[in-house]
């Protein structure tokens, strides 16, 4: 079936040319140069990438192949036989190259006055102690170590000392659930947990160590448990001979804190990820040391212009591959400063990024839409009372970002001045594949731009036979493809080949899952995942146009939607809202919301329901977990999938219950979640005689 034509309102007339200022000491400093350098990249991908790797990272030894591609069974290796050690490149070169006492790693706690810093020179004192624990916890080279950690200081440096000594460390987000810490330690096959004692966020405090001794009794492959005094929680249950407080082990190592580098294959794993797909199941996510640190370097450098006296700030926990890449391994591998913060963005007040920019002055912010939006919604006030004027350069990453949070984080944040890096990209890419340069892209609000230098990234139709290659044709949508591998693209997914294999299986080529559009300017739109189109009457329709047009309205914080079973139509359209604060539910404005969807798409997108939420179902990272979305819109209640990535499950059984009463045709009682009080009991006799009438 070839792809049908779709108009998406995503297509912004709205353009902001790069700034001037800057420009003339960019990495990339015009239009002219950025197209040059992505061509010569396409026609001579070794030559590029073997440059790129040359003037970016440390080698041991050099590689005897650029690339060595088995096409068949889709199997790629960067560097072939070269030698290097990601901890060494992201501290050790930096002592000797006079970056010793530059700050490496600056810290703030959720309280004001917790803020730790690390020189480079101190980072590898840390680090080298933490190495030499590992190994006296007979870690080894290949063995893994999971980090159920909160986001502070030793996160970081437990990362470096595993890949100093060669251990592929897995972390794990710290508010994930019981499942879905035990699941990712078993897979893994964790020889080492290394947690806390507990996480502050929103000012309690939540326990992890309790919260991981019941897991561990599921998990007999973790030998020892190493745990951070962090939170001060009391009373923590020590396990003889196996649990260890961080501080009475490391410190044993205070004298000799040199620890040397093992000497890593280009191709041995440098850390495994979980990622949940579609289906819910995570997937173990491998990524090699060669290929993914000279990605993260390449990207880091040319997307944020990274300099040399830049404070950097990504926003993203530790525990997803943002944070992987873009808080510390890229950044250090540049010997950049990069900042850590443990809170969240509105506690105490809804002032808390913007005073820590100020503070540290930040000169590059790289933050989720998520965050854009909810900071949006508390108004310009907040950060008008702070001195922005340090940043330069502003990201977005995890989601497109809607153009009316762009224009916000344009206007308000960066003065209508700052350019906006909006990153296309997966955890199984390693570093970001579209997006913008700073000082070099006419910028389009809402668009992620276009493919960086060496992604082939086309769009295609339903199948590789019967599809069309729309990549170069207007206003058609479809699968977003990448034809060639690229340094950062993972090495496998861990015990699962034939998952691994299904990334590649309908075209031929890496399938991201994700749909986009290409318009008349070339410039790439990012439309969500491709099984979130709805079908309606044997039209497709993209959910992301639709929330585009239900975005625009000025009461709407978010708009998730979804498909439901139809029995006329095969499937119908279900959406979900959260309006902004102080916004009460109306029909009146259900009525509006439906009235534009009317007038910019069409009748046939017409939604069959509107329920308003107060929360959406999000991972910990901001991102909307829709297939929860879509099973509550088709009734399947008690098969909704595995919570325990969720923020806040508890909203699931809110949404739940406001979805009944839509459907029975009660919305006014969606805004309720407690049950609805029940009439007084009538006596016997009273209700017989109601009864006979």
């Amino acid at each position: 079936m070839t792809q049908e034509r779709i108009t998406t309102l995503l297509t912004e007339n709205r353009s902001y040319l790069p700034p001037e200022h800057g420009k003339s000491s960019a990495w990339i400093s015009g239009t002219e140069e950025a197209r040059a350098i992505c061509q010569r990249a396409l026609e001579d991908p070794d030559d590029f990438w073997a440059a790129r790797a040359t003037q970016l990272i440390h080698w041991y030894k050099r590689w005897d192949k650029v690339l060595e591609a088995d096409d068949a069974k889709h199997k790629y290796r960067w560097f072939t036989n070269a030698k290097l050690n990601a901890s060494y490149n992201c501290i050790d070169r930096h002592i000797i190259s006079g970056r010793r006492n530059k700050a490496a790693l600056i810290w703030q706690g959720e309280k004001e006055m917790d803020v730790r810093c690390f020189t480079y020179q101190m980072l590898y004192t840390e680090v080298c102690r933490v190495a030499h624990a590992l190994t006296s916890l007979h870690v080894k080279k290949g063995d893994r170590v999971a980090l159920y950690m909160p986001m502070i200081p030793e996160l970081v440096i437990s990362m470096l000392a595993c890949a100093r000594i060669g251990a592929i460390h897995t972390a794990i987000f710290s508010g994930y659930a019981e499942g879905g810490v035990r699941s990712r330690i078993q897979d893994s096959k964790a020889k080492v947990v290394i947690t806390a004692d507990g996480v502050r966020r929103a000012g309690s405090i939540k326990p992890l160590k309790a919260n991981l001794d019941p897991i561990l009794e599921k998990c007999p492959s973790v030998a020892y448990v190493l745990v951070v005094q962090h939170a001060g929680v009391e009373n923590v249950t020590m396990v003889k001979n196996r649990d260890i407080w961080w501080h009475d082990l490391v410190e044993d190592f205070t004298l000799d804190v040199d620890f040397p580098c093992a000497s890593m294959d280009a191709n041995d794993p440098l850390f495994l990820l979980h990622t949940s797909g579609s289906t819910g199941k995570p997937a173990g996510i491998l990524h090699s040391t060669g290929g993914y640190l000279t990605y993260a370097a390449h990207t880091s450098q040319w997307i944020f212009d990274m300099r040399d006296d830049d404070v950097y700030w990504c926003t993203a926990d530790m525990g997803w591959i943002t944070g992987h890449t873009y808080g510390v391994y890229g950044p250090l591998s540049l010997g950049a400063t990069t900042l850590m913060f443990e809170g969240v963005p509105t506690y105490p007040k809804p002032d808390r990024y913007w005073r820590i920019v100020e503070k540290f002055r930040v000169n590059i912010l790289y933050t989720a839409p998520t965050v854009i939006r909810s900071l949006m919604r508390m108004g310009d006030d907040w950060p008008e009372r702070y001195d922005l004027r340090t940043l330069r350069v502003l990201g977005s990453v995890g989601e497109p970002i809607n153009p009316e949070a762009w224009e916000w984080f344009h206007n308000v944040i960066g003065a209508g001045e700052l350019p906006i890096v909006d990153t296309w990209w997966q955890t199984e890419a390693g570093g970001a594949m579209i997006s913008p340069f700073p000082y070099a892209s006419k910028l389009k609000p809402g668009s992620a731009s276009f493919p960086l230098p060496g992604i082939d990234a086309v769009v295609m139709g339903d199948a590789k036979k019967d599809g069309e290659d729309v990549s170069h044709e207007n206003t058609k949508a479809g699968h977003l493809v990448i034809r060639k591998p690229w340094p950062g693209l993972m090495l496998g997914v861990y015990n699962d080949e034939e998952k691994y294999q299904s990334y590649f299986k309908r075209f031929g080529y890496f399938d991201s899952g994700d749909g986009a559009e290409i318009d008349e300017d070339g410039y790439f739109w990012i439309l969500g995942r491709m099984d979130d189109n709805i079908n309606v009457s044997g039209h497709r329709l993209s959910t992301a146009e639709i929330e585009a047009v239900l975005s625009k309205n000025q009461y709407v914080s978010e708009a998730a939607v979804v498909s439901m079973p139809h029995e006329i139509k095969g499937e119908a359209i279900y959406v979900y809202v959260v309006l902004k604060d102080g916004v009460e539910w109306t029909d009146d404005i259900r009525k509006a919301l439906k009235d534009a969807i009317r007038k910019n798409i069409g009748a046939l997108a017409s939604p069959e329901y509107i329920q308003f939420v107060d929360n959406m179902p999000k991972t910990q990272s901001g991102k909307i977990i829709r297939r929860m979305l879509r099973k509550i819109a088709g009734n399947v209640y008690d098969d909704i999938g595995d919570t325990t990535t969720l923020a806040k499950p508890e909203v699931i059984d809110e949404i739940i219950h406001g979805h009944k009463n839509v459907i029975e045709g009660k919305p006014e009682m969606a805004k309720r979640y407690d049950e609805p009080e029940q009439e007084e009991a009538k006596p016997e006799a009273e209700a017989k005689e109601e009864k006979k009438a």
